[in-house]
C-alpha cells in the first residue's frame, strides 16, 4: 500500500522550494488564505436555485473569493456533485424496490363497506316479468391474505436485496472517479498557474535583457540584429503569458464544474505542486488493494449474485405456492340489524403449463447472468491495465522530475555564464538567446514533471481504490 508523504519540499544542496528554483527573479504573488469555503458555497446555492427556475443565473460582477485547498476541494464536491447526487437517489429507487418485494410476502389487509338498494328478477307469470321490490343490502367486510410459502417471492427479494447493494456500490465507484476528476482538475489549475507564474517571470527577464542589450547598442557594443532577436522571443513570451491567461481560467471553469459548486465565484487554490517522498508499491501490493478496495469489482461480483437470484426467483414459479386468505364482516337489510360473516381458506397453487413464457424467461436470466461473468472479467482486465499504466506513469513521471530539476539548474547556470560573457567579452548575444530558450523549456518541463507527478499519484489511488488517502 502507499502511504508515502505527498508534502514538503527538497533541498539540492542548500535551502529553497522546488517553485523558488524555478523563479531566478520576483515571484508570483498570492493573496493570504481570508475566506472560508462555508462562506462560498452559501453563495453557490444562490446560482443553483437560480438554474432551478430555468433560466442561466448572470455573473456576479464581483464574485466572492473562495480559497480551496485539495481536501476542501474534494468535500465539496462529495456534497454538491450533481452526479454524486443522482447515484445516491438511485439507492433509494432500489430500497424502495426491495420494500416492495418484502411487501409480496407480508399480510396484505383491506376493508371494504357496501351499501346497496337493488331488486331481483323472478321469473314470467302470465307472459309478464316479475321482480321483488327493492331491498337493501348493507355489507362491511375486512378481508386479509398471506402468503405461506413462495419460493419465486422469496428469491425476488434477496435480488432486490443485491440489487441495492449494487446500488451502493456503483454510488461508491462514481464517488471514487468524481474524487480522482476533481483531484486531476486541481492539479490541472496549478500547473496553468505555475506556468502563468513562469511566462510572467520570462517576460520580465526578456524585457530587462532588451533594455539591457539597447544600452550596449546605444554604446555601439551590440547590433539592431541582436536587438530584434531578443525582442521577438519577448514578443512570443508575451504571445504565451496571454494564452497561459485564458487556460488556467478555462480550468478554474473546468474545476467547479467538477465540484458542482457554480461558478460565481473567484477561485484560489490554497496548495501547491508536490515531489512525491513516498515508496511506489509492488504490482502484487497495488492488485491486492485494489481487489479489497475497488468498488467497481464488488459491484460486478454483486451484479452476478443479483443476476443469479433473478433466474432462481423465476425457476421458483414451477414450484406449488400456498397462501391463505379469509375475510370477516357484518351483513344485514340495515346498518342496525346485520349478522356477522366470515371465510377462512388455505389455497395451493400448482403451476403446470403456461405456453412456455416461464422457460423463455429462464434463457433470458441464464443469458443475462453469463453477460454479467463476462462482463467481470472485462472490469479486472480495466483494473489490471489502469494498475500497471498508474505504476509505470508514476515511476516515469519520478524520473522525469528529476530530470526537469537538474535540466533548471544546468540552464540557470548557461544564463549567468552567458550573462557575464556578454558582460566581459562583449560578444554578440547569440548564446544569450539560447540560454534565455534552454530557461524556459527547463521551467516548462519542470512544471510539466511536477504535475505528472501528481496526477499519476491521483491515478494510482484510484486504482487501488485508495482516493481518500489523497491530500
Amino acid at each position: 500500500m502507499m502511504r508515502g508523504k505527498t508534502g514538503g519540499t527538497r533541498s539540492d544542496g542548500g535551502s529553497g522550494t522546488i517553485r523558488e528554483r524555478i523563479r531566478e527573479h520576483p515571484p508570483y504573488c498570492r493573496t493570504p488564505v481570508a475566506s472560508s469555503v462555508l462562506a462560498a458555497l452559501l453563495v453557490a446555492g444562490g446560482s443553483a436555485w437560480a438554474q432551478e427556475q430555468a433560466t442561466l443565473p448572470l455573473p456576479i460582477e464581483n464574485p466572492p473569493v473562495l480559497n480551496l485547498s485539495l481536501a476542501e476541494a474534494v468535500g465539496a464536491a462529495l456534497d454538491k456533485s450533481p452526479n454524486i447526487r443522482l447515484f445516491r437517489e438511485r439507492i433509494e429507487a432500489a430500497r424502495a424496490v426491495s420494500r416492495t418485494q418484502l411487501g409480496a410476502m407480508l399480510p396484505h389487509v383491506t376493508t371494504t363497506g357496501k351499501y346497496n338498494t337493488q331488486t331481483f328478477f323472478l321469473g314470467t307469470i302470465g307472459g309478464a316479468p316479475v321482480r321483488t321490490d327493492p331491498f337493501e343490502i348493507v355489507d362491511g367486510r375486512a378481508a386479509f391474505t398471506q402468503s405461506i410459502f413462495s419460493l419465486s417471492l422469496i428469491e425476488r427479494w434477496r435480488a432486490s436485496r443485491s440489487a441495492l447493494q449494487v446500488a451502493m456500490l456503483d454510488a461508491a465507484a462514481t464517488e471514487n472517479d468524481t474524487v480522482a476528476k476533481v483531484a486531476l482538475g486541481y492539479f490541472e489549475v496549478l500547473r496553468n498557474q505555475e506556468t502563468l507564474a513562469a511566462r510572467s517571470t520570462n517576460v520580465t527577464l526578456y524585457e530587462e535583457l532588451v533594455a539591457f542589450i539597447k544600452s550596449r547598442q546605444a554604446g555601439g557594443m551590440a547590433t539592431g540584429l541582436d536587438v530584434a532577436r531578443l525582442e521577438t522571443q519577448l514578443q512570443n513570451e508575451r504571445q504565451r503569458l496571454e494564452l497561459a491567461k485564458g487556460e488556467t481560467e478555462r480550468a478554474k471553469f473546468a474545476l467547479l464544474n467538477a465540484i458542482g459548486i457554480g461558478y460565481d465565484v473567484s477561485l484560489r487554490l490554497t496548495d501547491e505542486l508536490k515531489v512525491f517522498e513516498g515508496l511506489i508499491p509492488s504490482l502484487e501490493h497495488a492488485m491486492e488493494s485494489a481487489r479489497a478496495n475497488r468498488p467497481e469489482l464488488k459491484a460486478q461480483m454483486q451484479r452476478i449474485r443479483t443476476a443469479e437470484l433473478n433466474v432462481r426467483s423465476v425457476k421458483g414459479e414451477r414450484l406449488p405456492s400456498m397462501s391463505a386468505e379469509g375475510n370477516y364482516g357484518l351483513i344485514g337489510n340495515k346498518f342496525d340489524n346485520n349478522t356477522g360473516t366470515y371465510n377462512v381458506g388455505v389455497q395451493l397453487s400448482i403451476p403446470i403449463f403456461d405456453g412456455g413464457q416461464r422457460e423463455g424467461r429462464i434463457g433470458q436470466g441464464v443469458s443475462e447472468f453469463n453477460q454479467e461473468q463476462y462482463k467481470l472479467a472485462l472490469v479486472k482486465n480495466q483494473i489490471g491495465m489502469e494498475l500497471r499504466e498508474a505504476l509505470v506513469t508514476l515511476k516515469t513521471s519520478i524520473e522525469q522530475e528529476r530530470i526537469a530539476e537538474a535540466g533548471l539548474k544546468a540552464s540557470l547556470t548557461e544564463l549567468s555564464l552567458a550573462r557575464e560573457r556578454i558582460r566581459t567579452l562583449s560578444s554578440n548575444t547569440l548564446e544569450l538567446s539560447n540560454a534565455l530558450s534552454s530557461i524556459v523549456r527547463a521551467r516548462d518541463n519542470m512544471i510539466d514533471a511536477l504535475f505528472r507527478v501528481n496526477a499519476s499519484r491521483v491515478n494510482l489511488a484510484r486504482a487501488q481504490g485508495q482516493v481518500e488517502m489523497l491530500k
